[in-house]
């Protein structure tokens, strides 16, 4: 692996993006991983429960935290502390019953207590607002609702090899968003603010100088590429996608021009010529012989001299503890996919007839897999 954050992107990227609508993303992504959020110590009085029952008890944690992003709690917070009553009349809720959700937000740290039924966002709650650099009010919406439903049926997943979605939605993952504005919207939207995060980490540690051109495949509603193309103004891109997932993608001036949308299928072709093929979050969606059809189909589509990057985590060998393996068991009831080792991913690439030319680390999980054609 090499430095997470490489010198001279980094010093590009801070010149460049002082002049643009990225600093202060930036800045929060740096702030968040030099001084993280750290949580304090329980005051309950009483002792904890075994470590083992926590665990189990978790998803009570995460609904209470999606039910406080869905009801818009942060974004009512942004300007000061709020009573539970008044918050309770602005989200049309049950006082009572919001009182006690937002004394047990306050008990974790997402939210504050200030004294009395008042309450104040926090630091590590302050991402469930709607319009920040890092917000995460999007995703938490769509992990609380088409993920829990689905993970709830993990256990016929892990008895058939089959995902669940299907089961629980009574279709596919992507077409089941094809049918479900609401659903589409938030899932869309928090993978775009997913995308911006993790573009801030691809650029300080991925020198692009060189690329005149890239496709951002699977690429939504193109964050990840603008970001690359504000900082790289010698270089154009596509974002090339299913249409229904371009959504209002905000261009910059400096952008607009360089930046084409293109509607298709991965799984038929990509457009052709390209310097770069970026995949991000994309071939985890997928088993092996999927993920082979999509590579391949890079492969034969890119410029001479061209590449493949892909971005995503890598599970560690070593018995250690890593989200990595978390996040698989939700690809696996969600579309089938899966997390992938360093060796298999030089597995899956071999099979499109592209070899590993390095492996980048990045601030973020994700690391950036760089590819030529064999």
């Amino acid at each position: 692996m090499v430095a997470r954050i490489a010198l001279r992107p980094f010093l590009r990227v801070l010149n460049r993006a002082r002049r643009t609508r990225s600093w202060e993303e930036l800045k929060s992504l740096l702030v968040d991983r030099i001084f993280p959020v750290r949580t304090s110590g329980s005051k309950d009085p009483n002792p904890l429960p075994p470590r083992l029952f926590q665990m189990a008890t978790g998803y009570w944690i995460s609904q209470a935290i999606y039910v406080a992003a869905k009801l818009g709690i942060a974004d009512l917070l942004e300007d000061g502390p709020q009573s539970s009553a008044m918050l309770a009349a602005a989200t049309q809720s049950d006082a009572p019953s919001l009182y006690r959700l937002l004394r047990a937000l306050s008990s974790i740290g997402v939210l504050s207590q200030v004294d009395g039924d008042r309450f104040s966002l926090s630091r590590l709650g302050s991402p469930l607002r709607s319009n920040v650099p890092g917000s995460l009010r999007a995703i938490v919406i769509t992990i609380g609702e088409i993920h829990y439903q689905a993970c709830g049926e993990l256990l016929h997943s892990v008895q058939t090899g089959a995902p669940v979605f299907n089961q629980a939605f009574g279709t596919n993952l992507f077409e089941y968003l094809q049918q479900n504005t609401e659903a589409a919207g938030a899932f869309n939207r928090g993978m775009t603010n997913l995308a911006c995060l993790l573009a801030h980490a691809v650029v300080l540690a991925y020198d692009f100088s060189g690329i005149t051109s890239i496709v951002d495949v699977g690429g939504g509603e193109g964050e990840l590429l603008t970001k690359i193309l504000e900082l790289y103004p010698e270089t154009s891109g596509i974002v090339f996608d299913l249409g229904n997932t371009f959504g209002s993608s905000e261009r910059t001036v400096s952008t607009a021009e360089r930046c084409s949308y293109v509607a298709g299928n991965f799984f038929d072709s990509v457009p052709e010529k390209a310097d770069a093929y970026l995949l991000c979050g994309v071939i985890h969606d997928w088993s092996d012989d999927r993920a082979v059809v999509i590579l391949k189909n890079c492969r034969k589509a890119m410029a001479q001299n061209g590449r493949v990057l892909i971005l995503e985590m890598i599970v560690p060998t070593a018995r250690s503890a890593s989200f990595s393996k978390i996040l698989d068991l939700n690809m696996m009831v969600m579309n089938g996919g899966r997390e992938r080792t360093k060796s298999e991913f030089h597995a899956l690439l071999a099979a499109a007839d592209l070899r590993v030319t390095r492996i980048v680390s990045t601030l973020a999980p994700q690391s950036i897999i760089e590819a030529i054609p064999k």
